[in-house]
């Protein structure tokens, strides 16, 4: 990563562009720090007094829990503005700050913010340029648009709860939140391509993004699959492996588990003439039967009675140095310590370090954007609450009077308030 910060030549692609943050938890925060991580002047609206709700989200650290590393993970490289929009005068400066701004993102339940003169209709009467991009579980149309929503709510909505996990057995949840996630980055390419856009038309938008929408789109098998069967195919919980693509699963070794991937029929009988070679049943390799998709398939309970005990007789590094031997996918199921001392995850530059003036030395991981010619890395702490107010409020055009007068009243809020 050294190397890419010298050589470095080209502004990063969003350098000029000003975004508004008037986020809170995951989704919309990880859009906003996505473009700061691009290039974009990326300023984080909260309200007075708690701010954005993941500034109480586990993990807390510092003195009596004062900072939240879920908060300072998804809003490095933002400056901090918290305002009153009840006030009239707050509702003004956000205003003006609208008009000032190419994009503004939002995750509140549809129409919460209309009644407070920020949503897509009024901000786009004052900057026709402006887009303007609604995260929510359903949208802004449909009959459950108005019903509120998490991630959660949307992966059992969309059917990718109900593949997973054990037959027989309530699905686990994924403990990774996937809606938040996919939808944030559709979020971002959808707002790159509505900037790409308005330089043509010179007219901004409004970008709908539905986290039960996005899951749905995630399905790449299950939906042909009942529609190309009349409607008699759905998915079915399996455990450790796929019955429509043997061998690919998971697999238990003497000292951990490991994934295997050898579907394809020439990985395939690159793994079963292994198997064979050291300690399988004879002519596993040459048997024909395996030798397709469909015949696998077919015989995929007597595959799996050969193949977990030949793992589990072995540890998982012998496995895994016989399969990449011979170009079979695989892998250790790794626990976030292994993953955090990986080779490869430190070679790609995959956790990034930041000095944090209270906190020292934070590590999180990094976005997975790559350019040859420019670096991504934020260096930004998260803001702490209001942080950047008199900045951002000067630049808007407001004296200092005016700054202290809203100081004093407390539309303008800060945490650190001697900073104003």
């Amino acid at each position: 990563m050294k190397n890419e910060r010298q050589t470095a030549q080209q502004a990063l692609p969003l350098q000029g562009v000003r975004v508004i943050d008037y986020s809170h938890f995951l989704a919309g925060p990880y859009v906003g720090r996505c473009l700061a991580a691009l290039g974009a002047d990326v300023i984080k609206v909260e309200r007075p007094g708690s701010g954005d709700a993941g500034r109480q989200h586990a993990w807390q650290i510092g003195e009596d829990g004062a900072y939240s590393g879920y908060f300072l993970q998804l809003n490095m490289g933002k400056r901090g503005l918290s305002v009153d929009v009840k006030d009239p005068r707050g509702q003004q400066l956000l205003q003006r700050l609208a008009a000032s701004a190419d994009v503004f993102i939002e995750n509140y339940r549809p129409g919460a913010l209309d009644r407070l003169g920020l949503g897509y209709d009024a901000l786009s009467q004052i900057n026709p340029g402006l887009i303007y991009c609604s995260i929510s579980a359903y949208g802004h149309t449909g009959p459950d648009s108005h019903r509120a929503g998490f991630g959660l709510i949307a992966e059992a909505k969309s059917g990718i709860m109900q593949m997973v996990g054990t037959p027989g057995e309530a699905p686990p949840l994924l403990r990774i939140s996937l809606g938040d996630m996919y939808t944030g980055i559709h979020a971002v390419a959808a707002i790159n391509a509505a900037l790409l856009g308005r330089e043509r038309s010179g007219r901004g938008q409004h970008i709908d993004m539905a986290l039960y929408d996005t899951l749905v789109s995630m399905h790449e098998y299950a939906v042909q699959c009942y529609h190309l069967s009349g409607g008699t195919e759905l998915p079915q919980q399996t455990g450790h492996d796929m019955p429509n693509s043997t061998l690919y699963g998971v697999f238990r070794a003497k000292d951990a588990d490991l994934v295997i991937a050898a579907q394809v029929d020439d990985a395939w009988k690159r793994f079963a003439g292994l198997l064979e070679a050291h300690g399988g049943p004879a002519g596993f390799g040459s048997d024909t039967r395996l030798h397709s998709s469909a015949g696998r398939n077919a015989n995929r309970e007597w595959i799996l009675s050969v193949v977990k005990p030949w793992v589990a007789q072995r540890d998982v590094a012998e496995v895994l140095a016989l399969l990449d031997g011979i170009g079979v996918p695989c892998a250790k199921v790794q626990r976030i310590d292994e993953v955090m001392a990986d080779p490869q995850i430190q070679a790609r530059g995959m956790i990034v370090e930041q000095e944090h003036p209270v906190l020292g030395k934070l590590r999180f991981p990094n976005l997975p954007f790559r350019f040859s010619d420019c670096d991504t890395r934020i260096d930004r702490v998260a803001p702490d609450l209001g942080a950047d107010n008199a900045d951002i409020a000067r630049e808007l055009g407001y004296s200092d009077e005016d700054i202290t007068a809203m100081v004093r009243e407390g539309v303008l809020f800060s945490s650190t308030p001697a900073q104003e």
